[in-house]
């Protein structure tokens, strides 16, 4: 059997170095399970695939809901995304929509997970992001899928940073423009 490889592995050692001087800390979270949900919120579906996750489907438009190592995030009126930890049971999931209107699908090797944590996490995340990113704005139990230099994300605050996935074909260019946004963070070399 064929080795997993995450797209953000070759940079661990540079999100190691980038995170020494304690005001960043760059990491990869790979493997997390990822699960697009499509169904009617209003639906006995949607209240089924709830009981399921052990927590209602968020209704207000950027809005995360959490339960244990479970994140959903609202993604649109009728679209969520659930973060779970690598090896997460999604067919719960697809066992309680049953054969009614909508969709559950692992979209896992679509995207990583790129956690950005620390004092300066969102001064740099600013450098290339539009979103209002102070705390009182966005915090936990908040999400957004925007642009971060130029490549598609989804943002979701934690107590310790911030989740950022991004698609898997990104996944370097976004490691390569972290690492380059946050120089000026970084202690000096002597």
């Amino acid at each position: 059997m064929a080795e997993c490889r995450s797209p953000a592995a070759a940079f661990a050692d540079r999100f190691d170095a980038a995170s020494k001087g304690g005001a960043l800390r760059l990491a990869e979270l790979p493997f997390l399970t990822q699960v697009d949900i499509r169904v009617d919120p209003a639906s006995p579906a949607a209240k089924d695939i709830g009981a399921a996750l052990g927590m209602p489907l968020p209704v207000a438009p950027g809005t995360t809901v959490i339960s244990g190592d479970v994140t959903v995030a609202w993604l649109g009126p009728d679209e969520w995304l659930v973060i779970g930890p690598e090896g997460y049971r999604f067919d719960l999931l697809r066992k309680a929509l049953g054969e009614r209107h909508g969709s559950v699908v692992d979209v896992s090797a679509q995207r990583t997970t790129l956690l950005v944590a620390g004092p300066r996490a969102r001064d740099l995340l600013a450098h290339g992001c539009a979103l209002d990113l102070h705390p009182t704005v966005f915090g936990l139990g908040r999400c957004a899928q925007t642009m971060l230099a130029r490549a598609q994300v989804v943002l979701l605050p934690r107590q310790d940073g911030l989740l950022v996935l991004v698609r898997s074909s990104f996944a370097a260019y976004l490691a390569e423009w972290l690492l380059d946004a946050a120089t000026e963070y970084l202690a000096p070399r002597l």
